[in-house]
């Protein structure tokens, strides 16, 4: 570094669980800083919507400012971390960031998985980067290893826990056997949760994560509308039990993969609860842990684990980004933008290859197995595994079928439903991992 390098301007919006370790993070090491990225990074400004709410960490004087558009307008400002989260004002304030000239460092996943491509073109047009890997899972680098690490080979798959809220709740039915409700009631307690956790039990924060993921991995702009969604509010405790049973846990699941389409491979990107093996590698994985497990044709198998959330973990992964764009601004260059040239079609779910779990009440007299059988037949699907539990009022069939499209086994559940030896359909739940 250069005796006297000018400083490179930063400013904050937001002041949140992650905003508040970010402006800690750039106070305490802004020594390190400096000779990370070769030359004073300067905290300038944090735009927060009140001046008196309480804060975990005290805010240098002067810097607080309820006027954020004023704020990234700035000509003195070169960075601009934005972790308000949301749709707006986020989306306004970094477009505006941008046209000002200033780069972008991002942990907003709704954003991005709503409207990702006018980010990354007005990045393009201001010739200026637009970083996230803060987006998704976290501390977790898993995007930069995408985007970079991953940009010689073709990436195939990408499945992973990508909420810890979700994952803590089923970790919690698993480990007492608790409903939904009180493993939820205790997350909420030990502050994992939300007072509303919507966006996390109804899947729409891992469907955000999913979209970012499958776009990146396959070069596809694929957005949060593209990613089937299925939460995990109706997973019950003898769901879990069952799982058990088997050999195997449930976790709700990010899936993002290449499926043969007619015009060549299209993307399948998928959110839902799961049976997957206790052998697997994502089945270890313990309360708001996340993991993604990436497969790739040359590499091979690669598993990222870590904390997904919490405020001083995602700001460790916003400011690896800001130290990145920082150095680009110094060389005058900028990073990798929107990859998007493969344009991938999306398959719909109907078409997907996936497997049932099927747990059904049904009378216990001579014929009833083979009549079941017939209707998975009916629609082309075979079974893998029958198993009867429970005698007379009590009799249960668990099925386990081979792959085949999820609406042939939506279908032959339907059908199932409809027969007169069927008195319930208990329980539908996806397989995942293990043989097709």
């Amino acid at each position: 570094m250069s005796e006297g390098a000018k400083s490179l301007k930063v400013a904050v919006l937001g002041c949140g669980a992650v905003g508040s370790q970010v402006v800690r993070l750039l106070t305490e090491q802004a020594d390190d800083l400096t000779a990370r990225v070769g030359a004073p990074v300067e905290l300038v400004g944090v735009a927060v919507r009140r001046l008196d709410a309480p804060r975990d960490v005290e805010v240098p004087e002067g810097l607080l400012t309820t006027d954020a558009t004023g704020l990234v307008s700035r000509d003195d400002v070169d960075l601009v971390v934005e972790v308000i989260g949301g749709i707006e004002p986020a989306r306004s304030l970094i477009l505006a960031a941008l046209e000002n000239g200033a780069s972008v460092v991002t942990a907003n996943k709704a954003l991005l998985a709503e409207d990702g491509p006018t980010l990354f073109e007005a990045a393009a047009k201001a010739e200026r980067d637009l970083y996230y890997e803060a987006a998704v899972a976290g501390a977790i680098p898993i995007l930069r290893p995408l985007r970079e690490s991953l940009a010689g080979d073709k990436v195939t798959r990408v499945l992973g826990i990508v909420n810890g809220t979700t994952n803590f709740i089923l970790d919690k039915m698993d480990s007492s056997g608790a409903g939904f409700s009180e493993a939820l009631e205790e997350a909420q307690q030990l502050g994992y949760a939300e007072a509303d956790p919507t966006a996390d039990v109804e899947g729409f924060d891992a469907a955000a994560k999913a979209a970012i993921l499958a776009s990146l991995a396959f070069h596809s702009r694929v957005t949060a509308s593209d990613v089937y969604r299925e939460g995990i509010s109706e997973v019950t405790a003898a769901d879990v039990a069952s799982a058990r049973d088997m050999g195997s846990v449930v976790k709700l699941l990010a899936i993002c993969e290449l499926r043969p389409g007619p015009h060549g491979d299209q993307v399948a990107a998928r959110v839902h609860p799961a049976m997957i093996p206790r052998s697997h590698p994502l089945a270890s994985v313990r309360e708001a842990y996340n993991a993604v497990f990436v497969e790739s044709e040359a590499a091979g198998q690669l598993m990222f684990y870590g904390p997904g959330a919490g405020g001083a973990p995602t700001a460790s992964a916003v400011l690896g980004d800001l130290v990145t764009v920082a150095r680009n601004r110094l060389a005058g260059t900028r990073g990798a933008g929107e990859s998007a040239y493969a344009d991938r079609a999306v398959q719909p779910m109907g078409e997907t290859r996936t497997r049932y779990h099927v747990a059904i009440d049904v009378d216990d007299r001579a014929g009833v197995l083979a009549a079941v059988a017939n209707a998975f037949a009916d629609h082309d699907v075979s079974i893998q595994t029958v198993r009867q539990e429970g005698r007379g009022a009590d009799a249960q069939l668990v099925v386990v079928s081979h792959a085949a499209s999820d609406a042939a086994l939506s279908a032959t559940v339907d059908q199932l439903r409809n027969m007169d030896i069927v008195r319930e359909v208990t329980s539908v739940m996806r397989v995942e991992g293990g043989d097709e």
